[in-house]
């Protein structure tokens, strides 16, 4: 991303609607809203991991991390889906695979603001109401942070 009037919206299953309400409230009405959602490698990558191993690698249409793959994607689909119907306004989508927080990180280079939802024990405030994976992208990200509650 490298448009100073972009706003990134990272996305997770369990705090999206909170992030895309924010974006409603806070960004622009011109600004280039980018829906980022971040699949991770480790199920699919430990289910290949245990075919391979255990089973062989023969049979490739029988992996169960294809399906676990295929099953990530219809996810982000219908979670991207949600997102733009509550939304209500044109945006992009950009899906990514990795590490949650070195992927937004990535991602938001750039960005004229990124928008996180609190994630961890939101019944205090202070450091633990942010998981380890919110904790690090605002420690680490070079753009405007706009933390949420959930």
């Amino acid at each position: 991303m490298t448009h100073p009037a972009s706003v990134l919206a990272w996305l997770t299953e369990a705090t999206w609607p909170a992030c895309v309400d924010a974006v409603r409230t806070h960004a622009p009405e011109d600004a280039d809203v980018v829906l980022l959602h971040v699949t991770g490698h480790d199920a699919a990558g430990i289910a290949h991991g245990a075919y391979a191993g255990l089973l062989g690698r023969g049979h490739r249409e029988l992996d169960p991390g294809n399906r676990l793959e295929g099953l990530g994607a219809a996810s982000a689909d219908r979670l991207f889906a949600a997102a733009e119907r509550r939304l209500g306004r044109p945006c992009r989508r950009l899906e990514r695979h990795g590490r949650a927080e070195h992927e937004v990180v990535a991602a938001a280079e750039g960005a004229g603001l990124l928008v996180v939802v609190r994630d961890g024990d939101t019944r205090r405030p202070g450091p633990g109401s942010l998981g380890p994976e919110a904790r690090f992208v605002v420690d680490h990200a070079t753009c405007p942070v706009l933390l949420v509650g959930p």
